[in-house]
């Protein structure tokens, strides 16, 4: 009996030695903390309908592509002297026609220059962008002195006339020395290098533009010098302002819509060369590719 009281004792002891049992409490809060843990993105359950945030993409928003063109509209503009510049360019010309008319060329040649040094004080004054507005009184300046050297009227305009044919010619030749100027002005304002050269489909987009300021220069020079050659002054006054800031604006957003399909274009081509590079990289084949790449793009630019 003795034996049995010791062995209760010792059951006892061992019960107390144990370590509670865990309890349903603890799983359930094990389930729970597993039920809240992050589903990763690619396990997600798609839902049309659903907002998903890893897959928005700001360049799809069509609010956010109304900001881009109006912000490269903006630049264009600006760089040309903004719109109140396209305007100020045909001022001197409405005092210079009317002034010849009714006096003389001596009265219309300093009725253009006081008209044009006013505008100039008051883009100065409206803290107007220095270059712009110098280089709009200067223009002014050189037609005036190509009419007083030539004794005619028509003179004032023969300044410009001669100016849109070299820069019709300038621009035809950044096309086929494939730098266009659109893309070389563009880039170069922002930063971005001479990357997009190597692209085709951008470059194509660029030549585009360029054409198109082009087109206006050699239109502008056909008719004006036609107007010139037949003496007709009042005519020509008005085709250098009908063909002055009305076609530029139509010319500025021509140049917007192709700059913004070339930037798409050079993002879209550089994006396809880092994956073909990665690709390369990852099966051991990347030096040979590399060289073959660079090789018909040399080819290509030839």
């Amino acid at each position: 009996m003795t034996d049995d009281i010791d062995d209760a004792r010792d059951d006892r002891t061992d019960d107390r030695r144990q370590p509670p049992a865990v309890s349903d409490g603890t799983s359930a809060s094990s389930d729970a903390a597993g039920a809240h843990q992050t589903v990763p993105a690619g396990q997600r359950s798609h839902n049309p309908d659903q907002f998903d945030p890893d897959q928005f993409d700001p360049a799809d928003d069509p609010r956010v592509e109304l900001v881009e063109a109006e912000e490269e509209s903006a630049t264009l503009l600006e760089q040309m002297g903004g719109i109140s510049g396209l305007i100020y360019t045909t001022i001197p010309i409405l005092v210079f026609v009317p002034a010849n008319a009714i006096w003389n060329l001596k009265v219309a040649i300093i009725a253009a220059l006081a008209a044009a040094a006013v505008i100039l004080v008051i883009r100065l004054v409206r803290r107007d962008k220095l270059q712009p507005a110098v280089s709009g009184f200067i223009g002014v300046a050189i037609c005036a002195y190509i009419a007083h050297r030539t004794g005619s009227a028509k003179g004032y305009f023969l300044f410009g006339i001669w100016t849109t044919l070299v820069y019709a010619v300038i621009f035809v030749l950044s096309i086929v020395v494939r730098w266009p100027l659109v893309g070389v002005i563009w880039n170069g304002i922002n930063g971005a290098g001479s990357s997009w050269r190597h692209r085709r489909r951008t470059r194509l987009a660029y030549d585009i533009a360029t054409a198109v300021w082009a087109a206006l220069f050699a239109i502008r020079y056909l008719v004006q010098s036609f107007l010139y050659d037949h003496n007709q002054t009042g005519w020509l006054a008005a085709a250098r302002i009908g063909m002055g800031w009305p076609l530029t604006a139509v010319a500025v957003l021509a140049t917007v819509l192709l700059v913004r399909h070339a930037d798409r274009e050079n993002g879209r081509e550089a994006l396809a060369d880092e994956s073909a590079a990665d690709e390369s990289g990852a099966d051991g084949t990347g030096p040979a590719r590399d060289t073959a790449a660079e090789r018909t793009t040399a080819e290509r630019d030839a």
